[in-house]
């Protein structure tokens, strides 16, 4: 009775198989619980905020032109 018999447990999990001696383990039953329902809350009353003014426009930058490096 060792890892060579193939009726005995030991003889079974060495070989990795199932039969009278080493059943497979039941599986589990899975319950799925329902989700509370929640009562939808109503809405609250959307308020216009002011708009913010805009800034005085600022003096722009004259954009400088890149010159291209030469080649070595």
């Amino acid at each position: 009775m060792g890892k060579g018999d193939q009726k005995s447990t030991k003889g079974k999990r060495v070989r990795g198989s199932y039969g009278k001696t080493r059943p497979r383990k039941a599986a589990k039953a899975v319950v799925i619980a329902e989700k509370p329902v929640k009562a939808k809350a109503e809405p609250k009353p959307k308020v216009a905020k002011p708009k913010a003014e805009k800034a005085e426009e600022t003096e722009e930058k004259p954009k400088v032109k890149r010159t291209k490096k030469a080649e070595e």
